[in-house]
């Protein structure tokens, strides 16, 4: 019962994990051809076919590992999650929250394009490694003094650990899902990171002055400084009703 159990729940974690990714598709048509294999050299006892399945075990063991290797590498990188780093920095993330609530809304209204990085549990350093180190505690105008048109490093993405800025104008990997045409480059670069690590991204939208926030490989769009600062709150596991000094309160 225990081995059942196990394996029962492994492989349901593991379809958990490729839910709504090309991944899915692909486990999908491999299923179906080789479903479709099997049966044919069943009922028309076709002996080489039989062969073929028989042997052709190994190979595709190695064969899956190279096509799902993104999926495997995401599911050994949160089995490595402890949660101590973010319990341990709980002070700390609720300043950088507010900051992070107080920019981006300032940035929406002056439809300033912005692309800020919180680190999590997972560590970002091949991300940072492509920026420009900086390493100053976050602020509002520091990152005032990042995003606008005229700063060479505007472009890219600002990466925050804790309550500091390790890095700015860095490049983020793009997602490959499919997207509404609506999103530009920094939301495929906000969703791509996610899809990876556990980071969270805070986008706003330079053409439309909307604010987004990505986690997970999803994005949720359209928040105003309220609900933002709920959803980040809740992603860090904080109290999702405190609300930044300076908001203004939810409307009844």
């Amino acid at each position: 019962v225990v081995d059942i159990v196990i394996v029962t729940a492994s492989i349901y974690w593991l379809l958990l994990l490729v839910r709504g990714t090309t991944a899915m598709t692909v486990l999908r048509g491999v299923g179906v051809l080789l479903l479709s294999a099997f049966v044919l050299s069943r009922i028309f006892d076709l002996t080489v076919l039989n062969w073929v399945l028989r042997n052709s075990v190994a190979g595709l063991l190695v064969g899956m590992v190279v096509v799902f290797q993104p999926e495997i590498r995401r599911a050994l990188e949160r089995l490595g999650r402890t949660g101590l780093r973010t319990a341990m920095r709980r002070a700390e993330r609720e300043s950088a929250i507010n900051t992070v609530v107080r920019a981006s809304t300032g940035f929406a209204r002056q439809s300033m394009g912005a692309l800020i990085v919180l680190e999590r549990e997972t560590g970002l350093q091949e991300v940072i490694d492509t920026g420009v180190p900086v390493g100053a505690t976050l602020s509002v105008e520091l990152l005032s003094s990042i995003f606008p048109e005229q700063s060479p490093l505007h472009d890219g993405a600002v990466v925050v650990r804790g309550d500091l800025i390790v890095a700015a104008g860095c490049t983020l990997p793009l997602s490959e899902a499919p997207l509404p045409g609506e999103f530009g480059m920094r939301h495929r670069a906000a969703v791509g990171l996610t899809e990876r690590t556990d980071a969270v991204v805070v986008v706003v939208s330079e053409e439309r002055g909307e604010i987004a926030v990505a986690s997970n490989g999803r994005m949720v769009t359209g928040l105003d400084e309220v609900r933002l600062a709920r959803q980040l709150h809740r992603l860090f596991d904080l109290d999702p009703d405190v609300v930044a000094e300076g908001e203004p309160a939810a409307a009844s």
